[in-house]
């Protein structure tokens, strides 16, 4: 199903990240996790790719095995690093066979330690090179009439990291946005004044085209270092400091509060319409499914 039926209904949507697994185990791990999130009914699920694709194939099987065995939707996420214009067009070619409807694209980030990279060799400098390919490849391969990929792209509610002027990243914002994407989908964060601030900055923008929150519950004191590093440096506000710092390294209660916290930042977001949130589970299903029934979304609430 094309995104835009997806996401533009009367109620918001709920989501699920996911990543390739690296080894055996963690992939019966994965297809646990994915078994019992499945029975939550999301609107769709996105499965991640790998600094300068280094886990493509790997995030290619998933995407199939999720098409093959479940009842779920998914979106592969898609980066510039690494690729040229006939590899992408390889693997658009191969998820349309499969009957992928929709794609998440990224600038990406460049293959872990290779210092060296120089990224003037790639086809796809910017993220909006890549959507403006992607909907190139569309209208020429499908035609004007045809819903064939829906384009996600990302919004960073607390700021890009490489772009400290606030003015100019909502400029390359609404370009990925005016080259085809038909919607955003958020970095974590854990204010929901961020959020609400991108969303109002998105408007005056003249970025009219849907916003998915991005939400991370926190799950323990370690995790919280790697969440700052998945998002190049997140903000942790004082008052969730203060809540785990009165657990006393107690690993259940940091993830009690982890729960409790995330429910709170869904409801206020859900109180002032927001268009979906996107749950970031690091392949798990405890913390996520803790903050569904905390917020009693079932299926007909969806």
């Amino acid at each position: 199903m094309h995104i835009t039926d997806i996401i533009n209904k009367d109620r918001p949507t709920f989501s699920f990240e996911f990543f390739p697994p690296k080894s055996e185990r963690a992939s019966e791990s994965l297809l646990e996790t994915i078994k019992d999130l499945e029975s939550l009914d999301p609107s769709y699920v996105s499965i991640t790719y790998g600094a300068g694709g280094t886990t493509r194939e790997r995030t290619h099987d998933l995407v199939e095995k999720i098409l093959e065995t479940t009842r779920l939707t998914p979106i592969p996420h898609l980066t510039c690093v690494q690729h040229s214009e006939e590899e992408i067009s390889n693997i658009l070619k191969r998820y349309l066979d499969k009957g992928i409807s929709n794609i998440l694209a990224l600038r990406g980030d460049t293959p872990k330690g290779d210092t060296q990279y120089d990224r003037s060799n790639d086809s796809f400098y910017f993220a909006r090179d890549l959507v403006e390919f992607i909907s190139t490849f569309n209208t020429s391969t499908l035609g004007e009439e045809s819903k064939s990929f829906g384009i996600g792209v990302a919004g960073f509610p607390e700021g890009h990291p490489e772009t400290p002027n606030r003015i100019k990243e909502m400029d390359h914002l609404k370009a990925k946005v005016d080259s085809g994407a038909d919607y955003i989908c958020t970095q974590l964060f854990f204010d929901n004044h961020d959020f609400f601030d991108f969303r109002d900055r998105c408007e005056l923008a003249g970025i009219n085209v849907p916003i998915i929150a991005g939400i991370m519950p926190v799950t323990s004191i370690s995790g919280m270092q790697r969440m700052a590093d998945l998002a190049a440096g997140s903000r942790f506000p004082a008052k969730l400091l203060k809540s785990i710092d009165r657990c006393n390294s107690d690993s259940d209660a940091v993830e009690r509060v982890g729960i409790q916290y995330a429910t709170e930042q869904c409801s206020d977001l859900l109180n002032n319409g927001v268009d979906g949130i996107h749950f970031y589970t690091l392949n798990k299903s405890k913390s996520t499914r803790g903050v569904f029934e905390a917020l009693g979304i079932n299926k007909t609430s969806k």
